[in-house]
């Protein structure tokens, strides 16, 4: 039997909505299920996969034609219905269309003039699955992945894991870099790619291995980038070339239901269960409460300058993050926390729990302890500021009392910084916020202090 008409088969069979006590589930047990269909048709070209999509809808259509004969020779005159007969009992299923492949329901092989659900193009072009399988498939996975002690874990490309440039666009003080990239042929040893069929390099974040290994045991990780398919695939590739870690469960733009923004409508997994680590917040308007927010990783020139940084990149001064205490390990950290968390005995039920509020208790704990007061912040940054901060468990007053910690400033002269000064108080740049939200630990002060007073009031 052809790939084709295995994949007609294979989802006619898994995707039933019965009351069989197993059902097949989203992410791994979903792409389970497409695998072996699939697997022909994942290295073709574009122009391969159209000719397959195109006999894909034809197995469908072959498959309700043979679905409506069988009805005529049972005797039944309404489609959508299934008619089973043995010794004993006859029993009828009427089809609830679960998916559809080409306007074909992917169970009965009915025609579905109506087009509902959402598509899941990164699984198999053409997919769609109806809201009620959706969530049937997240009720069971949720289930699954809970007992084995697991969680959700979106993941960012650009800036988050990695860093890219156009080749011609490296700057004169990077072009050694043409010189120390790694092979292609083992690229578990490497962490910088040129990628010439792309006209690209890419350099890994450091510490991204070990994260993605130690995370996979935690959590079912998906990426999820505003990037096209080709390259989120290419990267993917980069990052899991044993494809132990996303098996499949790579997003791209092409894939989104909503222009210029990310969803989790597309993400088998439930909201209260899902955490989210990207550097570009507004992204998920929708879903603020399960990200965690990543330093920008700005390891090329180009990508300084496209955030309006002047500094010279890391390329150029041949550096890098740390690979200890760089951002990612931070992170992990911190996901192994709201992971011990969550699954703690004393919580209760586990289906009852939300990753989100443990988030939100995590962060609070950061500045809990701290009083601050903002002197002369530009007033398109002051909200934010006192967002992140309120967020991290700082109080935020409006004016000078002897409960202040911190103020807050970019000019050591103003009247209230003087205060801080005189009052033996902290005085800071509002980085020091920033390193704290982005680190999820407290910094030292000392770091971040302001230049001496000027003679401003």
């Amino acid at each position: 039997m052809g790939s084709s008409s295995t994949l007609t088969l294979t989802l006619i069979q898994m995707s039933v909505v019965t009351d069989s006590p197993v059902h097949s589930s989203g992410s791994d047990d979903f792409a389970a299920y497409l695998d072996e269909a699939l697997d022909a048709n994942s290295s073709n070209s574009s122009s391969d996969e159209e000719a397959e999509g195109k006999n894909e809808f034809e197995d469908v259509s072959n498959k309700r034609r043979k679905f409506e004969s069988t009805e005529e020779t049972e005797g039944s005159t309404s489609e959508g219905i299934v008619k089973h007969e043995s010794e004993s009992s006859v029993k009828v299923d009427v089809c609830t269309h679960p998916g559809s492949f080409g306007n074909m329901c992917i169970c009965c092989g009915q025609k579905l003039d109506e087009e509902s659900g959402v598509t899941f193009g990164y699984i198999h072009k053409g997919l769609r699955l109806h809201d009620a399988e959706i969530s049937r498939l997240r009720n069971t996975d949720m289930k699954k992945f809970l007992y084995s002690r697991k969680l959700y874990l979106v993941l960012d490309l650009d800036h988050t894991l990695l860093n890219t440039t156009i080749l011609s666009h490296l700057s004169p003080e990077e072009l050694h870099l043409h010189n120390e990239t790694d092979s292609l042929e083992d690229v578990s040893k490497g962490s910088l790619f040129k990628l010439e069929h792309m006209c690209m390099i890419t350099k890994l974040r450091p510490f991204v291995r070990t994260f993605l290994k130690e995370a996979s045991e935690m959590f079912e990780m998906y990426i999820y980038t505003m990037g096209d398919r080709p390259y989120a695939l290419e990267m993917a590739k980069l990052l899991d070339p044993q494809g132990e870690y996303f098996n499949g469960k790579v997003i791209s733009r092409d894939d989104g239901t909503q222009k210029h923004q990310k969803g989790l409508d597309i993400v088998f997994g439930q909201e209260s269960a899902v955490l989210i680590l990207d550097d570009t917040e507004h992204a998920w308007m929708k879903h603020k409460s399960n990200v965690i927010l990543m330093e920008r990783y700005h390891f090329f020139a180009s990508s300084c300058r496209q955030f309006g940084f002047n500094c010279k990149s890391l390329a150029e001064t041949k550096s890098d993050e740390n690979e200890i205490d760089g951002a990612l390990a931070k992170i992990l950290e911190v996901l192994k926390q709201i992971h011990s968390t969550f699954f703690d005995k004393l919580q209760g039920d586990l289906v009852d729990r939300d990753v989100r509020q443990v988030l939100s208790s995590v962060r609070g704990e950061i500045l809990s302890e701290c009083v601050i007061v903002f002197s002369r912040i530009n007033h398109g940054a002051l909200p934010t500021l006192q967002r992140v901060a309120q967020q991290m468990g700082a109080t935020c007053l409006t004016e000078l009392d002897p409960t202040v910690t911190h103020v807050v400033a970019t000019d050591a002269g103003t009247e209230k910084s003087r205060w801080a000064v005189k009052e033996k108080k902290f005085l800071v740049h509002p980085r020091w916020i920033e390193a704290a939200n982005y680190f999820w630990q407290k910094q030292p002060e000392e770091n971040f202090g302001l230049k001496k007073p000027t003679n401003n009031s």
